[in-house]
């Protein structure tokens, strides 16, 4: 069977199980968020957080909630990895260099993952369950919340309240999360994912050295890695090594649940505003912007660098072997479309299109379908900016779902958008213009712009993923990225639940012939097409002078 042959099998049949899970875990979901009743073990957290379930939040209550959650846990997480020498299963590792502890906490509460270390070599194993594995999940809750206050924005009529923050992250790490992520684990350690508490195994090599393998929960990590769209691994090499990703099926596997509940959401998003029809146009945007970038980043890798370089092997050189190129290509796209920045392969070795489309891929805003909930509400801005523009084109008020989108509501889309590119090209900047961040890079000239650009790329939309050529673990890529992520993260939430709550607000506006109709093919073709300009009119020069000046060479 032919690599290209075998790749569009692997594609094929992912792209079937996902269509097959995206009705009954979207109804799921609906029925989580939308239900009255408590179960005994909600109502004990909420006593212990101090919340009222029963009581509903204004946007700033609940934008309040997100960032105080999202700022204890940073702490916490920091705390946590200062400390690990005096904790127990740590393994015998040094506290967690002050920088480096700094980046690593804004990373997992970010629900970026971005790690400027050695898992296996620098966190004990309680900092890996108790710190990293419960952001894993709590991170990926938050974005999901931010997601539902947004649609109920959509929903609601004449009403200042969102619903309640804490009812939403513990409903949605209880109830759909961690019972998801369980099964999933056990199915990984089944496929001979690693799962215990040993201290590191000294193993003799070849070449008669010794070297330390750890052991550890991987499983359990792996599984709220993927699902969560948080991509931090157990090992330095990620999905790429044995003992996270062992075989050809669990790489299949992890690929499909970094992208199922991201790609159900738009049926809850249907379910919710009471018009499926509008669930299905959303995903139907995904879909398309996810198989043509499929596509494209296939095509570059298959292509490899010419007939020499393939004749002698060298293309080969950073792609997973177990795997082959066409199934690494795939999970690169996946893991950059989405906010999860886990890799089975050396993206800094990808050809230089073949990185561009992972960069792209990520300046998109991550939307395709994007993070767990994060890439729901990205959408859904990007929905109200088409509605806007097409206002524009036909010279009357724009709606969208029986809301106005007037100068407020625009005035918060165009911020949640503007924040991104700022905290990439600013970043990028500051590091090329001096020492502090050219010091890390390992290569020069437009490959060594490309390693500094896709780190504030991947950082400033929380993905996490890198072009491993550049040297991240030092106080200032430590410090620049860890603000990046977190501007990021929580400066786009305010926005978005502003934007909830101003919806909120308002009355419904009924439909009339000058309606622009959001669930036809015409307006999918528009979202995806104000999608990619916007992202070119904002990132070509930048990639002019990076992977597009190496391509062309």
């Amino acid at each position: 069977m032919s690599t290209t042959v075998a790749g569009v099998l692997f594609t094929g049949s992912l792209v079937f199980a996902l269509a097959v899970v995206h009705r009954p875990l979207g109804d799921y979901m609906y029925r989580v968020y939308t239900g009255t009743r408590h179960a005994r073990v909600e109502r004990v957290i909420y006593r212990l957080v101090g919340a009222h379930p029963e009581t509903e939040q204004t946007w700033a209550s609940y934008a309040r909630s997100v960032l105080a959650f999202s700022a204890v846990s940073v702490l916490f997480l920091y705390g946590l990895q200062r400390l690990q020498n005096h904790l127990l299963l740590s393994l015998g590792f040094k506290p967690v260099m002050t920088h480096q502890a700094w980046n690593t906490a804004i990373s997992f509460v970010t629900n970026t993952n971005w790690q400027s270390y050695s898992g296996e070599s620098t966190m004990g194993h309680l900092v890996q369950m108790a710190g990293l594995a419960v952001q894993n999940f709590v991170s990926a809750a938050v974005g999901m919340a931010v997601a539902i206050a947004l649609v109920r924005g959509f929903a609601r009529k004449g009403t200042d309240h969102l619903g309640n923050f804490w009812v939403d992250l513990v409903r949605g790490t209880l109830r759909i999360l961690l019972p998801i992520a369980f099964v999933g684990a056990i199915i990984l350690m089944v496929g001979g994912a690693v799962q215990n508490f040993h201290d590191p195994h000294t193993a003799q090599t070849l070449a008669g050295a010794k070297q330390a393998i750890t052991g550890g929960p991987v499983a359990s990590q792996e599984a709220i890695k993927e699902l969560g769209t948080n991509g931090g691994g157990f090992y330095n090499a990620n999905s790429a090594h044995p003992f996270e990703n062992p075989t050809a099926w669990t790489n299949w596997l992890e690929l499909f649940l970094l992208l199922m509940i991201a790609f159900s959401l738009p049926r809850t998003f249907g379910r919710m505003v009471g018009n499926a029809r509008q669930g299905h146009a959303i995903v139907a945007v995904m879909a398309v912007l996810a198989v043509t970038s499929v596509t494209l980043l296939s095509f570059f890798q298959l292509a490899h660098h010419g007939t020499v370089p393939t004749a002698i092997g060298s293309s080969m050189e950073g792609v997973e072997t177990r795997f082959g190129v066409a199934n690494s290509a795939t999970f690169a796209d996946a893991t950059t479309l989405t906010s999860t920045g886990a890799v089975n392969s050396f993206h800094d070795s990808y050809t230089s299109l073949g990185g561009m489309m992972t960069m792209f891929n990520m300046m998109l805003g991550e939307v395709v379908p994007g993070g767990t909930g994060s890439g729901l509400y990205g959408m859904l801005i990007l929905a109200v900016v088409t509605v806007f523009v097409a206002g524009l084109m036909v010279g009357r008020t724009p709606e969208y779902l029986g809301k106005k989108i007037g100068s407020r509501e625009i005035k918060f889309a165009a911020a949640y958008f503007l924040i991104t590119p700022v905290c990439v090209l600013v970043g990028t900047a500051v590091a090329m213009a001096g020492t502090w961040g050219r010091g890390g890079m390992l290569n020069r000239g437009a490959h060594g712009l490309s390693e500094v650009l896709y780190a504030f790329t991947s950082a400033s939309n929380n993905n996490g993923s890198a072009f491993a050529g550049l040297t991240a673990s030092t106080p200032f890529y430590d410090t620049a990225l860890g603000l990046a992520m977190a501007f990021g993260r929580f400066l786009p939430m305010i926005f978005v639940l502003a934007l909830a709550g101003s919806l909120a607000r308002q009355g419904r506006t009924p439909v009339s012939e000058g309606t622009l109709p959001t669930h036809r093919p015409q307006f999918v073709g528009m979202v995806a097409g104000v999608t990619v300009v916007l992202v070119a009119l904002t990132y070509l020069p930048a990639l002019a002078l990076g992977p597009l000046a190496e391509g062309v060479r």
